[in-house]
């Protein structure tokens, strides 16, 4: 019989799902426990990051999302296979405490925790609960809140975590800003795969709108799709603006602690990366993200100063150009936004996810 508490970690096959499961599993590990985690194909993608001594079982859990019409009526009966899996492992093996990051792969697991009674408790990432965590937020011990404030079920109390970030934005935490002046200064282009060619459209030539004064001592990293890139490097050059486009940037960390101002969509991920490190922002949520819950991302940041957000419907060169001039030729501004955002930042949100498994855990053992 192992004498070492054990964690069951469920997430789906998200990035945004996994990587905060990898921060908890990690620092549970350290804090001598077994981690277990249940996940998906799609989730096993991401486990390379996971520390070596945590246990991997993957399920297979379909999903209503994807696939033709026989696809999505098999889904039920996968659902309830893995949830018998689910059960025969934790009999075997019993979980001290379940927790669920969210998506589909995460039901066989969280079904299984409640019809044994064990405590569980959900992280949701983003403003909207996602559709699973919709169903399980009245069922759970604990609904941890990545995005503040987030959209709960009548009746459900959620505690406000934050969003677990990687270490090399934990290093960066509340780096010091620079001002807007008269010098070199950083402009950051970021936006998500979904969606991110309305940016290429817009952003380039808006920043090209800027007065002369400002636009000289501008230099831009774009994260563009690769098929925009040439034509987005292009615009830049023909004009005279520096500009470094590319798919993926691998030092977003580095160049968002170098920036004046940041530019990006409203994922979850960003908009903690944003306010651990602490730069002001201009967020354009993306229209087509399930439930508008990038709106809801941003929302928090916007009411506490830290964040500009424009919304897609009214995203177009005029409006950006004057956002950007807004920050850009505000240096006091520009620094009370910088401010704003750290103090909205949540960098020990993994700390708080760990606390409320060892209280789950030690309420159990009162019992």
């Amino acid at each position: 019989m192992n004498a070492e508490p054990l964690l069951l970690i469920a997430a789906g096959g998200t990035g945004g799902h996994m990587f905060p499961a990898q921060a908890l599993a990690e620092a549970m590990l350290h804090r001598g426990w077994r981690v277990k985690l249940s996940t998906d194909a799609r989730g096993a993608r991401y486990t390379g990051g996971f520390p070596h001594s945590t246990e991997i079982t993957q399920i297979n859990s379909g999903t209503f999302a994807r696939g033709n019409l026989l696809a999505k009526l098999a889904v039920p009966f996968q659902i309830a296979g893995g949830v018998m899996g689910a059960l025969w492992n934790m009999r075997r093996d019993r979980p001290d405490v379940v927790v669920g990051f969210g998506g589909y792969p995460t039901i066989p697991a969280l079904a299984a925790a409640h019809l044994m009674k064990l405590p569980c408790m959900i992280h949701e990432q983003n403003g909207i609960l996602g559709r699973v965590n919709q169903v399980f937020a009245t069922r759970v011990d604990a609904v941890a809140c990545g995005t503040w404030p987030t959209d709960l079920p009548e009746g459900v109390e959620g505690y406000h975590t934050g969003n677990p970030v990687r270490r090399a934005i934990l290093d960066r935490t509340e780096a010091g800003y620079i001002s807007p002046g008269d010098y070199p200064m950083e402009l950051l282009v970021i936006g998500g795969s979904q969606g991110a060619r309305i940016l290429s459209d817009v952003i380039p030539p808006a920043i090209a709108a800027l007065p002369m004064n400002l636009l000289r001592n501008i230099r831009v990293s774009h994260q563009a799709r690769e098929e925009d890139g040439e034509r987005v490097a292009a615009f830049y050059k023909d004009n005279g603006i520096q500009a470094e486009v590319q798919p993926f940037f691998h030092d977003i960390p580095r160049r968002m602690t170098e920036a004046q101002l940041v530019i990006s969509r409203a994922g979850a991920s960003s908009v903690a990366d944003l306010t651990v490190i602490g730069r002001p922002s201009i967020l354009i949520p993306f229209a087509g993200a399930t439930g508008d819950h990038q709106t809801a991302n941003a929302r928090g940041l916007v009411e506490a100063g830290g964040a500009i957000m424009i919304p897609e419907s009214r995203l177009e060169v005029t409006a950006v150009a004057e956002q950007i001039l807004s920050v850009l030729d505000n240096p006091d501004g520009a620094m009370q936004m910088a401010r704003s955002a750290a103090k909205f930042g949540k960098p020990d949100a993994t700390e708080a996810l760990v606390a409320m498994v060892e209280h789950l855990a030690a309420k159990r053992q009162e019992t």
